[in-house]
């Protein structure tokens, strides 16, 4: 399946998935035209983002709040676990954005409704924001081309709050994969 809004989303069947979102407003208005409108390929673009992400300079941290963040990744591992939509093979909820990596059962549009409409309709009822918008719309998506791709991914995702200056140790983030081995 093949599709374009702002990035383009190309998802071959019987392949894995790095997947990415963040919390709305979670990057400045000039960052995101910069992104969008500058000429860069969708993977420059996403480590431009993910940069300014990891510093957590802009926008909510919402996904920083304890509560908020056991809500995420439970609905993550419930689509791996009870739902089967998808085999979990590595994620990381940052106190701004989202990154999995998962070999999709289902569309992955589907999985990515399913998530993030639930976690937004809890997180913002806990927030006292009922009726605001809470992920942003569009998701950075890479399907995931060999095994070695696949391990350098699943490091990436686990080493992000280790880059972000979070914590020294992945083992150490606790809304992680790292932690559950």
């Amino acid at each position: 399946m093949y599709y374009e809004r702002n990035l383009p989303h190309w998802h071959p069947a019987g392949r894995q998935i790095f997947l990415t979102w963040r919390l709305q407003g979670s990057l400045p208005k000039q960052i995101v035209e910069r992104l969008r409108f500058g000429n860069h390929k969708a993977g420059q673009q996403f480590l431009r983002a993910e940069r300014f992400l990891d510093r957590g300079s802009f926008g909510p941290l919402w996904l920083e709040t304890t509560e908020i963040a056991l809500l995420v990744e439970r609905s993550i591992c419930k689509g791996a676990q009870q739902l089967e939509q998808y085999q979990l093979l590595a994620y990381v909820v940052m106190p701004n954005h989202v990154h999995l990596l998962i070999a999709p059962a289902v569309p992955l549009a589907r999985i990515t409704a399913a998530i993030k409409g639930t976690t937004a309709r809890h997180a913002n009822a806990l927030l006292r924001r009922t009726g605001e918008v809470f992920w942003q719309t569009e998701s950075f998506d890479h399907w995931v081309r060999n095994p070695l791709e696949s391990a350098r991914i699943r490091q990436y995702i686990e080493q992000n709050p280790v880059k972000a200056g979070l914590v020294s140790s992945a083992d150490q983030w606790p809304w992680s994969s790292a932690t559950k081995k």
